[in-house]
């Protein structure tokens, strides 16, 4: 076998990039303090993504303090110590786990010299100028009662702009979901069923669409909803953004791909 063949042959010369002290490093994911597993398209299962992803916890950031105690700055120094460590490591761009620390998106890219994606909301506004401006932006969040326009201006959405929100647990009763985020009624050990949260999740989709015609996308705010993503898109025949979507934009513009074919 010649093993030569496989040689990328557009790296000859390296050298250090910054002070990095990881190579070929992909997305760097700060993760929520909480034991409670993802299924494959999770952002916290790393199994289903085809680049690296490294995790770094950010200590003392839970469900409860960044979400349910309605007071998400008290989380702001470990998130940024997470993202700094990450970017440490060589990760050629920061994410996050959950829709929610969008309220940390300027704080973090204020310190790294990495791209940031902390939320997947960064891209309703990008929805909104891709679809009609008579339809609406469906976004479709974990605990609608908690997402606050102070999120949604962090990641540059225009309150009261032409988008709609929907609260699977809080409103339209996504059970499974508590099994796993809810610090408040989860089982010691979490656990969840995929069917039955696949079954929820859609049942969700189709109830906020046919409620709100208007709807001209689907946006799904939580890092546990993309593995549903495509039986939503199935019923209600919209397009679908998700944090799959965004995590695959992020490492498209670090780690950019070559192309080959024919003329």
């Amino acid at each position: 076998m010649i093993f030569w063949q496989n040689r990328d042959f557009g790296i000859n010369h390296i050298k250090a990039r910054k002070n990095h002290v990881c190579y070929g490093m992909g997305l760097g994911i700060v993760l929520l303090n909480d034991a409670y597993p993802g299924f494959p398209g999770d952002v916290r299962n790393a199994s289903a993504f085809p680049y690296p992803i490294q995790y770094e916890i950010a200590e003392g950031v839970t469900n409860k303090t960044l979400v349910y105690d309605k007071n998400p700055a008290q989380c702001r120094e470990s998130v940024v110590a997470a993202a700094r460590k990450l970017e440490r490591l060589g990760c050629r761009a920061i994410a996050a786990e959950c829709g929610y620390f969008a309220f940390f998106q300027k704080d973090v890219a204020a310190v790294v010299d990495v791209p940031v994606f902390m939320s997947s909301l960064l891209q309703v506004p990008f929805i909104q100028q891709v679809i009609s401006p008579n339809k609406l932006v469906g976004i479709i969040c974990a605990q609608k009662q908690f997402l606050s326009e102070d999120h949604l201006r962090n990641v540059g959405i225009t309150p009261g702009s032409n988008y709609i929100i929907a609260g699977a647990q809080d409103e339209y009763g996504c059970l499974e979901f508590d099994n796993l985020w809810n610090p408040l009624t989860r089982p010691e050990c979490p656990e969840a069923y995929y069917d039955r949260a696949e079954q929820q999740m859609v049942s969700t989709a189709k109830e906020f669409v046919k409620a709100n015609p208007a709807i001209g996308a689907i946006m799904l705010e939580c890092t546990g909803m993309q593995p549903f993503a495509r039986a939503i898109q199935r019923e209600v025949d919209l397009p679908v953004y998700s944090w799959g979507t965004l995590l695959d934009y992020a490492y498209s513009v670090v780690a950019h791909r070559d192309y080959y074919g024919h003329v």
